[in-house]
């Protein structure tokens, strides 16, 4: 019996089917692999007709199709997703194959329109995911490409709290104008966008609302609090993503802030010390948190009614990073073996309700020896210039 592996959806947002064809297309598309045998197989792609031609220019497959050159004895729905699950059932049909297998990813769609038309749908949860971990020597570079432009957004941030005017009230202006979150973000946005970068709300979170380890950050920012600068842009050109983040203080920093970040800083570099193929992220994890413990910061969860002064780290220590900002593997409690060629996040903090909370993150690539570090930037929080 002839089977067959079928991935599908719109290359602009599904990653896992540009990760196979490398080529962003805006519509529907299907890829089937007829394995005909142990040693060989035949690939087909069904795109929109008007994107044949420049898809066979730019895709290495056997066969590059539209719809219509599949069209089943009812016809094809006027939906272009509907249409192209049919043209890709009618193909399969016609190959005798019976049962397919998908990935993860595959539109239900897809699996209701194969399942009409008889062929029985499995889904493999792991194909795909490790071809898309072992970063090869292009995606490294696409990696170290967005991590250089993510650090000058990021550089930018900081340097734009830092050298802030002060008001009465300690709150941050610039040319006699309130110094927000929005504006930073703004500022950060307008950055990108000239580079060819874009991405989605970035985290500027300023006093308390950087204790909130996710917190987007919004209002005033004030002199002497820690301000998490969290910057995730996509390459629009490469698709791959950046992924940093520092913390700044304008003015005086406060003692107990400059220990968090010292505390915070030995963890990235005892985390990062493990890395090699072969490790479980959870070790990193460990390695991590251990720095913070032997600090005398806490690890996990703020317990119920604990004190404002209580200061933990209750996030995972980072995760995987490529076409996506979040990716497998994670470095966390329950991490799983690293492979050469992981790119990952590396980003220990620690977090206060009465003071707020510091962060800072690299992205490192897993090697045969270790592990290749993408970042340059300081990790400091004075960025006055």
């Amino acid at each position: 019996m002839t089977s067959a592996i079928i991935r599908a959806g719109i290359p602009q947002h599904s990653f896992a089917i540009f990760h196979e064809i490398q080529l962003s297309l805006g519509d529907p598309v299907a890829l089937i692999d007829l394995i005909l045998n142990q040693k060989r197989t035949k690939r087909i792609l069904i795109v929109r007709d008007i994107e044949v031609e420049r898809t066979r220019a730019a895709v290495t497959a056997d066969h590059v199709v539209c719809p219509d050159e599949y069209t089943p004895e009812g016809g094809l729905s006027p939906d272009r997703e509907i249409a192209t699950a049919q043209a890709a059932a009618e193909y399969l049909r016609q190959q005798g194959v019976a049962q397919v297998t998908a990935d993860r990813t595959l539109p239900l769609i897809f699996q209701h329109v194969l399942t009409e038309a008889g062929i029985l749908v499995l889904c493999d949860p792991n194909l795909g995911v490790m071809e898309r971990r072992k970063k090869n020597e292009e995606e490294i570079e696409h990696l170290r490409r967005a991590q250089e432009v993510t650090e000058e957004a990021i550089r930018l941030a900081c340097q734009m709290i830092a050298n802030a005017d002060t008001r009465a009230n300690g709150s941050l202006e610039v040319n006699g104008t309130p110094l927000t979150s929005e504006r930073v973000r703004a500022a950060v946005n307008i950055f990108l966008m000239e580079k060819n970068f874009g991405g989605p709300t970035y985290i500027i979170a300023g006093g308390s609302q950087g204790a909130d380890c996710h917190h987007y950050g919004s209002g005033c920012l004030y002199t002497g609090q820690p301000v998490i600068i969290d910057i995730f842009p996509k390459d629009l050109k490469s698709h791959y993503c950046g992924d940093c983040t520092r913390t700044v203080v304008h003015g005086d920093i406060p003692h107990e802030i400059q220990k968090m970040v010292e505390a915070v800083q030995k963890a990235k570099a005892a985390g990062c010390e493990v890395i090699r193929p072969g490790i479980e992220g959870h070790e990193v994890h460990a390695a991590t948190t251990d720095v913070l413990i032997a600090h005398g910061y806490n690890s996990g969860s703020v317990p119920e009614n604990a004190d404002p002064s209580y200061t933990t780290m209750p996030h995972g220590t980072g995760h995987g990073i490529g076409l996506e900002v979040h990716e497998p593997p994670l470095l966390d409690p329950k991490g799983i073996a690293l492979v050469k060629g992981d790119a990952l996040t590396v980003e220990p903090g620690l977090y206060r309700k009465d003071l707020g909370g510091v962060r800072v993150e690299d992205m490192v690539v897993v090697t045969e020896a270790g592990h290749m570090n993408l970042n340059v930037l300081p990790e400091g929080l004075d960025w006055k210039t």
